[in-house]
């Protein structure tokens, strides 16, 4: 099955390359930008991965991408998370990028753009793989931090797919965000949001209801509302679930007790993805086999996850049909 999972063509929708960001890379670069590290080793930093929440993550994430300072930084690691999604089977990619925090740091907006651009314009020169760009509002910060963003990003319309909103979910609601959102929507930008992760099942209803949102991220929470999950069933509303993560966040207390496969008997449209996946023990291929050894999922689940990636995409209808007819023509376990 491990073999088959690797076979099948993936789309993956939810990845923040700043969470790509290995260990290893971090010290690299704080050695390159002599910048001090609280922890003195690569296998220090890697312990300090036992996360009890999402803001406990978040600490260190924030701390870890202070070593990106110019553009061969940010084009080293998106890069790097290529190359493995590649090894994995994934043939396209919308990644995430987070540049308040970057901005924040006094990095200019097009220090990371161009960065990130040149590794997701290589990668298809070299890799064949197809890949879109997703800028996310960082929901601690106001909203007005949002707007000025916003118009950061403007000038780079043609090299950013769509608008998302990540980071402390509690206390932060989407509706917090409408504004920019509907601005970023006149401007063009699709829109995705996290949400019903750590916040409620409100939350999901807030981000479809005022942000129009036209995927969710995350989303596992959607469970808990029999109502909210039909309404997303019938609307083909997707999910990009990261199962790993929310074992690692304790969203889940083991993969065993994840809800994927019921949300997926439900006929909800979920997807499989893997976060940040330097800091949650995995890449998008190792998400797939842990969760189908996990859950005993089948071969005709798994390849429904995969065409699920396809139909949750921003690729054109012509390209989707392309990697579900190839997807269909792989031979199963």
């Amino acid at each position: 099955m491990a073999d088959y999972i690797r076979r099948l063509p993936k789309a993956e929708l939810h990845i923040h390359i700043e969470g790509s960001l290995e260990p290893e890379m971090v010290f690299a670069l704080a050695a390159k930008h002599r910048v001090a590290l609280k922890y003195p080793s690569v296998a220090a930093l890697r312990d300090a991965y036992a996360f009890t929440d999402l803001q406990s993550f978040l600490d260190v994430y924030y701390a870890g991408a202070d070593v990106l300072r110019d553009e061969d930084d940010f084009h080293a690691l998106t890069w790097a998370y290529l190359s493995r999604a590649h090894a994995d089977g994934v043939v396209h990619a919308e990644i995430f990028f987070d540049p308040q925090t970057h901005t924040a740091r006094g990095i200019p907006f097009a220090t990371v753009i161009r960065g990130i651009g040149g590794a997701l314009a290589r990668a298809g020169r070299e890799l064949g793989m197809t890949t879109r760009l997703i800028l996310c509002f960082l929901r601690h910060l106001s909203a007005e931090d949002a707007q000025r963003t916003l118009d950061e990003a403007l000038p780079y319309r043609d090299a950013i797919c769509g608008v998302g909103l990540d980071s402390s979910e509690a206390g932060n609601p989407p509706s917090k965000f409408t504004s920019v959102f509907a601005r970023a929507r006149a401007a063009g930008f699709h829109a995705v949001a996290h949400a019903g992760e750590e916040g409620p099942p409100a939350y999901i209803r807030e981000a479809l209801d005022l942000l129009h949102v036209e995927r969710i991220d995350h989303g596992v929470r959607c469970e808990e509302d029999s109502e909210l999950c039909t309404r997303l069933a019938d609307e083909a509303v997707p999910l990009t679930v990261c199962p790993l993560s929310n074992v690692k966040l304790r969203v889940f207390p083991q993969l065993r007790d994840h809800n994927l496969k019921r949300l997926l008997d439900r006929g909800l449209r979920v997807t499989v993805n893997s976060d940040d996946p330097a800091y949650f023990g995995g890449y998008v291929g190792a998400n797939y086999v842990a969760t189908q050894q996990a859950l005993g999922l089948s071969a005709d689940d798994v390849a429904a996850l995969a065409r699920n990636s396809f139909h949750a995409s921003f690729l054109p209808q012509s390209e989707q049909l392309h990697w579900l007819t190839k997807i269909d023509a792989c031979p199963q376990p």
